[in-house]
């Protein structure tokens, strides 16, 4: 129990990982513990040495019929959670280590269309607090490419507005700086300002640190953050459902299909690895092919009708 609460601290802490991942692998760390007591592998998570004990669990996986992606998220939260014991030299092998899994192919994300970018902004009522907050964040979230956690962890001292710039805390403790337009620095000086003040007068504390604040006057949270998004869908009139990602999805497409190159959007959406920004390229070429065929079909027509 102790080695799982110094691991979430870390994932907390030291790796600055999403509450909602963090809940996921501490819950991957007990299902895995209750795997191995009920099958008598080993007395605790710390005695777990026998590399076969990595295959078996993944066939108990498998014959749970667990999605591959959920199979390949559990064993990469095994592995982290070894690795961190290893750091710390409570053990002295990580049996999830060299463990092959499942292959998951790459879904390409929804692409926000221009026009459904704006109708966003649109349905947003700029002239009511919780309107005005609402607008910054959809806009920092489209135009900085910004994480859920990112956003619901930054703090005024992070804002440095006249260099128009922010300092974002990432994952894994690194951290960025993102560039903001002129627009959304004139839209926080006026949020902090008036907006915010308005909002944390309706909480206990008056000192809070962090710059968005919820309609209860306390720190905004990743599922605040979801739940304003889901109202904006609602009063923009459309049906999809949209999640903080899908803009990240957004901000990266667009620096890409206007030629952006990929280590600045690298850089910019604070990947540690390249390959995790290439997905964006695969988006980028999808959507030039679909402008193109949109294209081709016309000159055929214009070409017919000569």
């Amino acid at each position: 129990m102790k080695s799982v609460e110094l691991f979430k601290n870390f994932l907390e802490i030291e790796k600055n990982y999403s509450e909602h991942t963090i809940t996921s692998y501490v819950k991957d760390v007990f299902d895995f513990e209750q795997f191995i007591l009920k099958e008598e592998f080993a007395p605790s998570l710390l005695e777990v040495k026998r590399k076969r004990l990595a295959d078996y669990y993944l066939s108990h996986l498998d014959e749970q019929k667990l999605s591959k992606k959920s199979i390949v998220r559990k064993i990469s939260a095994l592995r982290t959670f070894y690795n961190f014991l290893m750091l710390k030299g409570y053990i002295d092998i990580n049996i999830f280590d060299k463990i092959e899994t499942p292959k998951v192919s790459r879904r390409l994300p929804k692409i926000l269309e221009d026009d459904e970018i704006m109708m966003l902004f649109k349905s947003i009522n700029r002239n009511t607090p919780l309107g005005f907050r609402n607008y910054i964040i959809l806009d920092l979230l489209f135009s900085s490419g910004l994480r859920a956690s990112e956003l619901c962890q930054m703090e005024v001292k992070d804002l440095k507005l006249n260099q128009r710039q922010i300092l974002i805390h990432g994952k894994g403790s690194k951290d960025r700086y993102v560039p903001i337009h002129l627009e959304l620095e004139k839209d926080l000086r006026q949020y902090l300002t008036y907006t915010r003040p308005i909002l944390l007068a309706k909480g206990p504390m008056t000192n809070n640190d962090y710059v968005f604040i919820n309609y209860r006057g306390t720190q905004l949270t990743e599922r605040g953050l979801r739940v304003i998004l889901k109202k904006i869908i609602s009063d923009s009139g459309e049906t999809y459902k949209i999640h903080p990602h899908m803009l990240r999805h957004a901000f990266a497409t667009t620096l890409l299909n206007h030629g952006a190159d990929l280590r600045v959007v690298q850089e910019l959406l604070g990947h540690e690895h390249l390959k995790s920004t290439q997905v964006y390229t695969h988006v980028s070429t999808e959507v030039l092919k679909e402008k193109f065929a949109k294209a081709s079909t016309r000159m055929q027509r214009n070409e017919k009708d000569r």
